[in-house]
């Protein structure tokens, strides 16, 4: 029976619980129901799930300890989600400026017009995720987000706030400039946070050869290794196209451990000082 229940969770926790969130997205998005609240409570419900699942099948059970990082992530987390949950207003007031031309398809299925806003915004946020590694301020923005010294649920939002709009912006104004509804950009980033718990996870799950299309914490925990040489692989967000194509993809069956992952580099752990940080660091 224990095999039986670790097989179901290593091999059916994204697909069950990553899609059935996908799916009621798609609903709330082809249906009359408000963004608010229906959304934001798919998008927590599953990452609650992830949570759980932690505690019962952890990837590393050193991971499952505090290391002085659950309350600060735990502020991390509500400032990047309220920036994801609010995101149909700020781009909605974002078009009042910017120049939308009348390109988008809006003819499309929702789900077609949602996964053609995913490409674009997946790719600006390779481009700038990559340009955060080279960039000496954009990568001390970022820094924080390598700073933990495990790989849980809730770190996949541990992200200085400016980095998280430098990461995101590019490629959500290109949307929005094609014309892309609000709710169509707001209903992928609802999507992308469920991701995100699982990209991060401390979870022993697997996709299978899907690895090689989805930045799943089975790929993704190679971009956090300790040595900044060895992260610099597997930008992906939510895709890894973009790391075949720019050669940047990295994957072993001998996975990263514990140990091996944060920086060099310390810093604070308290959430105020972390925001700090960047521009006191030289």
């Amino acid at each position: 029976m224990k095999i039986l229940v670790r097989n179901v969770i290593r091999w059916g926790s994204y697909p069950i619980i990553f899609g059935s969130c996908v799916a009621m997205q798609l609903y709330i998005a082809n249906s009359s129901l408000p963004y608010w609240p229906f959304s934001p409570i798919v998008a927590m419900s599953g990452i609650i799930f992830v949570a759980l699942l932690e505690r019962i099948q952890p990837y590393e059970n050193e991971w499952l300890e505090d290391h002085d990082d659950t309350l600060v992530d735990v502020f991390h987390a509500f400032t990047s989600l309220t920036l994801i949950f609010t995101s149909m207003e700020i781009v909605a007031i974002t078009t009042i400026w910017l120049p939308i031309m009348d390109v988008w398809p809006s003819d499309w299925p929702v789900w077609l017009q949602i996964a053609s806003a995913a490409l674009f915004i997946d790719l600006g946020l390779w481009i700038m995720h990559w340009l955060s590694h080279k960039n000496g301020f954009l990568w001390r923005l970022h820094a924080l987000h390598h700073s933990s010294e495990r790989l849980y649920w809730l770190n996949g939002e541990r992200r200085h706030p400016l980095s998280a709009l430098v990461l995101a912006l590019p490629g959500i104004v290109v949307v929005v400039i094609l014309g892309a509804p609000p709710f169509i950009i707001a209903c992928w980033l609802s999507i992308v946070a469920v991701h995100l718990s699982f990209q991060h996870a401390n979870l022993d799950y697997s996709v299978g050869l899907f690895r090689k299309l989805l930045a799943v914490a089975e790929v993704h925990r190679w971009h956090h290794k300790r040595e900044y040489k060895d992260a610099q692989v597997n930008y992906g967000e939510f895709f890894v196209i973009w790391d075949h194509i720019f050669g940047t993809y990295r994957h072993q069956v001998n996975g990263v451990r514990a140990g091996e992952v944060g920086m060099d580099e310390e810093t604070p752990l308290k959430y105020v000082d972390q925001i700090k940080w960047p521009f006191l660091n030289k």
